[in-house]
């Protein structure tokens, strides 16, 4: 299998320009670019799908430019719906440090240059940018594009209107500066992307090539993403990566096998045969177990993955005491949490932090022994929830059942 048919395999090719970019993917030589704007100071999973293609194309002797978008992300690509609120320098500068940081860390060992678009741009003046850029991309083109069109209607700004032509002029500097022939990004940036070709081939009378991959949704169909509201970010301050893990672990069935083309590099032999297992015995989860391992592995390291694998056995078994701060830190962030102030009856936290819904059935789970405090069973109606008894003098665990747990915070 060829890596453009491995690609394709993969579900990881949508558009494609260029005839011979089939060739090209096959190569092992050409200088590629994948681009975000900093929006926000971490990339989510969303964005980490194109980088894990980029890194497959890096590890197949391909040279990866990362585009970090300091000035596009001043102006913001335009919405289906509405506006991008406005992004203040000093905001787009700290969230630019964090992604260019993140992106290093990412592709750690591979040759690979991030650069920062703002540095080509800041000094060209409006007149430039017009007689340079601007006369080489008619008016009826852009409004053909699908994100332009869509928002005729409800009204679009000349900043967002000409956002297309800032990404194309980026495609034109890397391709005359860097011999960048390629870009490789989301689906979403597919109008974009052909300005850019559009650009390099009338003002340089060059041919230019890019692909698309499509847009990788959550389990309910949207998505992933800040705007969305589901966004699993890649700084682990933000999302853990037990988060990550437990979220990748819960994967359906319907699309874990898609994950594991999109999200690892095991083999397509591997994949296959890890599905055929799965489908044998799908009560094992050997599928989202594959996933989640080598997801967390490739992004935080085997370190991190240990943490995760010896926080959810503890969680499965109830040894909660046996998980340092660190581990139990890591697993809080996914657990309904609950303040506390000062000491309190068993019964009524049980009701005020809404693990049971009344008195009467926090005393049935409590008489039925279906309670457990930082891991042991109490069945005590009088039992008094203290921060002097808390794990490290902050948290107390509540187990519910068989696996439902809480997390009671103590000031």
């Amino acid at each position: 299998m060829t890596l453009f048919e491995e690609l394709k395999w993969r579900g990881l090719i949508k558009d494609q320009a260029g005839d011979d970019i089939e060739k090209i993917i096959n190569g092992c030589d050409a200088t590629f670019y994948w681009g975000t704007d900093p929006t926000a100071d971490s990339l989510h999973i969303g964005h980490y799908s194109s980088l894990v293609t980029a890194k497959r194309l890096a590890r197949a002797g391909h040279h990866p430019i990362l585009l970090v978008g300091g000035a596009t992300g001043l102006i913001g690509d335009p919405r289906p719906t509405a506006e991008r609120e406005i992004i203040s320098y000093e905001k787009v500068e700290k969230n630019l440090k964090g992604i260019k940081k993140q992106v290093e860390e990412i592709f750690n060992g591979l040759d690979v240059e991030v650069v920062n678009n703002y540095d080509w741009t800041k000094d060209v003046s409006i007149l430039e940018f017009l007689r340079d850029i601007g006369k080489y991309i008619n008016v009826n083109y852009m409004l053909n594009k699908d994100i332009i069109s869509r928002r005729l209607e409800t009204g679009i700004t000349f900043a967002e209107f000409t956002y297309t032509l800032l990404q194309g002029y980026d495609f034109l500097y890397l391709y005359e500066h860097k011999n960048c022939i390629m870009q490789v990004e989301g689906s979403d940036q597919w109008g974009n992307i052909t300005t850019g070709i559009e650009l390099i081939n009338k003002k340089l009378g060059k041919n230019a090539y890019a692909f698309t991959m499509p847009l990788i949704l959550d389990q309910n169909g949207e998505k992933f993403g800040k705007s969305a509201g589901n966004a699993l970010w890649l700084d682990k301050d933000k999302t853990t990566s037990y988060e990550l893990y437990q979220y990748l672990i819960n994967s359906s069935d319907s699309k874990v096998e898609e994950y594991l083309k999109v999200f690892t590099f095991l083999t397509p032999e591997e994949i296959m045969d890890i599905m055929k297992k799965h489908e044998e015995c799908p009560e094992e989860r050997l599928a989202q177990k594959t996933l989640a391992s080598e997801f967390i592995k490739d992004l935080r390291g085997e370190e991190e993955l240990e943490k995760c694998i010896h926080i959810s056995e503890s969680l499965f078994k109830g040894n909660i005491k046996d998980l340092t701060e660190d581990e139990l830190k890591m697993s809080i962030n996914s657990l309904q949490s609950y303040e506390l102030d000062d000491n309190k009856n068993i019964v009524d936290l049980l009701v005020e932090s809404s693990i049971c819904s009344s008195k009467r059935e926090a005393r049935e789970f409590l008489n039925n022994n279906s309670i457990s405090v930082n891991g042991e069973k109490v069945n005590d109606l009088e039992l008094t929830i203290s921060k002097d008894k808390a794990l490290f003098n902050k948290y107390t665990i509540i187990r519910k059942g068989k696996k439902k747990y809480f997390v009671i915070i103590h000031k």
